[in-house]
């Protein structure tokens, strides 16, 4: 990868790091951090506040070096082909041999005694291996690189897809005129009668070399779809939006025009087969790919001969982007320039060829690929991508809820509505189609039968009966580990990797989809009892539509909707029980009704999952604006996967603004000196609820713009809102700042946001009574995490009381004791569970309270309404560059001048 010119290129010691502008100090020592990380082969959690400019510091600083390492590795290999030998145990040396080539190329340690003769000999076997790799690596590359070389204009591109849309246009122009002649011409009414013998004299139908080559999916050049994998940097984050935007910061650095850069998605986002699209679920997406997939091996010849007619529908169901030469061109067209997933799938498009397979033939040969988490933390489907980990960097950024988002990753949940409905389908499947099922398959549909029978007889129904009128005597949460679960529910003496394994190669839940599809909605439970026979069953079914699952109403943004096959969700918590004993638990929560109870796997150890990407991986960097606690990481994440404590490495970097410019307070007691302490007790107690309103009426009197005040939960902020509007304090707040709230539903937040801005900027040029506005929002809400208040739409930020989290939930109450169980307590600190419920807290905290500081020259005052912030282990859990300039203020008097007077001197200079 050669180095761009760059408008500036800093030397922080011996390296030099190509930057679009005069970096800050602060990102050449971020830069100069994860270079030494890097290097080092180290675990990084690195902390950078938004507004800092994190994204070009890791792009420029991972990239700077890449660029010094492969530049190393070019020099290594040449001496080594110059020489036709080298060492093989050079230390300073062990960190270039790292791509998939030199896999292996270490010298195998020898028997003590050997002969000298015997290790001379397998060790220059050794060396001339080495060399033989290196030359037919340098081999590929050069190809490679030729064949980019042509793409530099897109010509090529664009005349071979411009081209094979004109050749197909013709075929089907020919086949139609065929088809037309055979219908309307002479003798078109029925075929003549053939006399013996005359039957091989008529064609059979005709399949061209090139679609038996894309049929089998075998491409002439086998070596260009193996490439090699070279030494990469994968860099995944949450979302796409975020991943986009990270694309676009690459293509702006000095390292955007050289640099190979795949984007990698789901079927559900790169898909372009319209009729494969259309089934929405991600799941059905998937089977259905990958079913189309499964039809394009040829079939034996004489299968071919005896059935033309069902071989040419397995023809029509596969899929008409899956062609390896137009995949090879888009793999191509996609390392050749930067491209984020929206360019793909229009590229995709135009060259009809699918977006998802060919931007996976382009790993290997990248040097950046970028993907979401669920792509590089879910093993399953990392292995699916054909993403490999060894010796490879891994970069994971927006990492604060990276625990969170590994265990609800792998955390499933079945209701009886979905057992009992699974049951039903599988019943009927099972009395259609058993004469034609083999033997094994029998047997392990009736044992997924029999799990199911178990799974619904544990909550306490029965399968046999319509679950929304099933009452449960026994209603409640009970948690059990997974031994006591299975021995409970008597299926322990079922093997579930055999299981698992079964419905993975099966795929029976798609073809259950596939039947439930073709035959109607099946019911969810008996509710014919003496309900007999396939025909009586359909009959039953003719008044009835079809239809699916409802999904729920109120979606995030991370969800999807549910599949129509209740098994593919089951398969999940199925896949879940074999995890080690330890390491999860089940929670059985019976309700009024049997298709409200539920079923479900809590993960309580992550690490188990991690593991494996820091065992393969080289480099390991976690990123993040807010990494605070960053204890947590070290403990339950690594610690907990066996990384020892010195490989890691923590790296905090201050913000770029000037410290006069952030006010943090914590205020002890408010206006009537009653201590302001919300915890559960207290928080409802109508004097707690009047001190935040007359306190938050008095920030709003000296706070200009936009003021955002954060609460515990949605049901407390109605709480809240309702007693202010009954004792009159909501109308001394209107009077000042026009009040919006946050919406629970996330398709109304971009309104609310909208009206809160223009309210803002309207009173920004009026004078007049209100002075902007205040939006009353929830911690761990849509308006917390994700969303800029910079400037004058967040002047003021102000948290009533610590957000901690459900201390009575059986979940958070079972993840504390296995902590207090698995983790060591660090002399004079909380038990490890005690320390996660504040971490917790004060993840949350932070969180919110950084939407306020968004640039250089921004400013804000941030308030935090609760004494128990005063306390140093809560204030060391604050940001850095927060905790070095908050105050703790007593009473309420000198905060509320401390406010006045740095908004003045703010506005002022602004």
């Amino acid at each position: 990868m050669q180095r761009s010119m760059a408008n500036e290129t800093q030397k922080v010691g011996t390296i030099h790091f190509p930057f679009p502008f005069t970096p800050y100090s602060i990102q050449e020592d971020f830069m100069a951090e994860l270079y030494r990380v890097l290097e080092a082969g180290k675990i990084g959690i690195f902390e950078s506040p938004t507004g800092t400019g994190k994204s070009l510091s890791l792009i420029c600083g991972a990239l700077s070096w890449l660029r010094d390492f492969e530049q190393k590795k070019r020099e290594e290999e040449a001496r080594l082909l110059e020489t036709g030998t080298g060492p093989l145990h050079d230390e300073k040396d062990e960190s270039l041999c790292l791509s998939s080539s030199c896999e292996g190329a270490a010298a195998t340690p020898r028997p003590a005694g050997e002969p000298a003769w015997v290790t001379q000999f397998v060790q220059k076997k050794e060396e001339r291996d080495l060399v033989d790799r290196l030359k037919a690596e340098q081999a590929r590359r050069k190809q490679r690189e030729e064949r980019l070389q042509q793409l530099q204009h897109r010509a090529r591109f664009k005349y071979a897809a411009k081209r094979l849309r004109q050749e197909e246009e013709e075929t089907e122009h020919l086949l139609r005129l065929s088809r037309e002649m055979l219908e309307t011409g002479p003798g078109a009414e029925r075929p003549e009668q053939l006399e013996s013998g005359e039957e091989e004299l008529v064609l059979a139908e005709y399949e061209s070399d090139e679609e038996k080559k894309a049929a089998s999916g075998v491409d002439e050049d086998e070596d260009d779809l193996e490439e090699e994998h070279v030494t990469k940097i994968y860099y995944c984050s949450r979302t796409h939006s975020q991943l986009a935007q990270f694309v676009h910061e690459v293509k702006k650095s000095p390292f955007g025009k050289d640099v190979r850069l795949v984007s990698l998605g789901s079927r559900q986002n790169l898909c372009v087969n319209e009729d494969v699209k259309s089934l929405g679920s991600v799941q059905l997406i998937n089977d259905r790919c990958v079913d189309m997939q499964r039809s394009r091996p040829e079939e034996k010849k004489g299968a071919e001969e005896e059935k033309p007619k069902r071989r040419r529908q397995e023809k029509q169901a596969a899929c008409p982007f899956y062609n390896h030469e137009q995949m090879g061109l888009l793999r191509d067209e996609a390392l050749a320039e930067v491209k984020d997933i929206e360019q793909l799938l229009a590229l995709g498009k135009e060259a009809r060829a699918c977006p998802y397979y060919g931007s996976r033939l382009a790993i290997p040969a990248a040097q950046l690929v970028v993907l979401p988490y669920q792509m590089l933390l879910h093993a399953a489907t990392r292995q699916a991508a054909g993403i490999r980990l060894q010796e490879q960097v891994v970069i994971i950024d927006e990492a604060h809820n990276l625990i969170d988002t590994i265990t609800g990753m792998h955390s499933v949940e079945v209701s009886g509505s979905q057992l009992c409905q699974a049951h039903s389908q599988l019943l009927q499947y099972m009395e259609r189609y058993g004469k034609r099922l083999k033997a094994k398959n029998l047997m392990y549909l009736k044992q997924i039968l029999y799990l199911l029978e178990k799974f619904v007889a544990v909550l306490g129904g029965n399968i046999k009966q319509n679950p929304n009128t099933q009452s449960l005597s026994q209603t409640g949460t009970e948690l059990k580990t997974i031994n006591d679960f299975l021995f409970q529910s008597q299926i322990d003496n079922i093997n579930l990797f055999k299981v698992q394994r079964y419905c993975e190669k099966s795929m029976i839940s798609r073809k259950l989809f596939g039947f439930t599809e073709r035959y109607g909605a099946v019911l969810s439970s008996r509710e014919q009892p003496k309900l007999a026979g396939f025909q009586q069953f359909l009959q039953s079914l003719q008044p009835r539509t079809t239809e699916a699952p409802a999904a729920p109403a109120d979606e995030s943004q991370a969800s999807a909707p549910r599949p129509a096959s209740p098994l593919m969700h089951i398969e999940g918590f199925l896949a879940a029980l074999t995890t080690a004993n330890q390491d999860g638990r089940v929670i059985l929560s019976r309700q009024g009704s049997l298709s409200q109870s539920t079923l479900k796997f809590l993960l309580l150890n992550p690490a188990v999952h991690f593991a494996q990407v820091v065992k393969e991986c080289r480099a390991v960097v976690i990123a993040g604006g807010t990494m605070q606690p960053v204890s947590d990481f070290r403990q339950q994440l690594l610690a907990c996967a066996g990384v020892e404590a010195e490989r890691v490495v923590e790296f905090s970097c201050g913000h770029v603004i000037p410290p006069g410019n952030i006010l943090p307070l914590v205020i002890c007691s408010g206006i009537s000196n009653q201590p302001l302490e919300f915890t559960f007790q207290k928080r409802e107690l109508p004097q707690m609820m009047d001190e935040a309103g007359r306190i938050l009426c008095n920030l709003c009197s000296v706070v200009p713009g936009g003021v955002v005040c954060f609460f515990a939960s949605y049901e407390y902020l109605r709480q809240v809102h309702a007693h202010w509007e009954k004792g009159g304090l909501l109308g001394r707040l209107a009077a000042r700042k026009k009040i919006f709230q946050e919406p629970k539903s996330a398709h109304q937040v971009e309104q609310v946001l909208l009206a809160y801005s223009r309210c803002i900027q309207a009173c920004g040029q009026e004078r007049g009574g209100v002075t902007g506005a205040l939006l009353l929002s929830v911690v761990g809400g849509k308006m917390s995490e994700g969303i800029n208040f910079s400037d004058n739409l967040g002047r003021c930020v102000v948290m009533v009381g610590m957000p901690f989290p459900n201390i009575r939930s059986p979940e958070l109450q079972e993840k504390m004791a296995y902590l207090d169980q698995t983790l060591p307590r660090a002399p004079g600190q909380a038990p490890p569970g005690k320390n996660l419920v504040e971490n917790l807290c004060m993840k949350a905290v932070n969180q919110s309270i950084g939407r306020a500081i968004r640039h250089q020259k921004d400013f804000a005052s941030i308030v935090l309404l609760d004494q128990r912030y005063a306390r140093p282990p809560v204030l060391a859990k604050l940001p850095a560059w927060i905790r070095a300039r908050v105050e703790v203020k007593a009473t309420f008097g000198p905060a509320i001048a401390a406010v006045q007077k740095f908004h003045r001197e703010k506005s002022a200079s602004s």
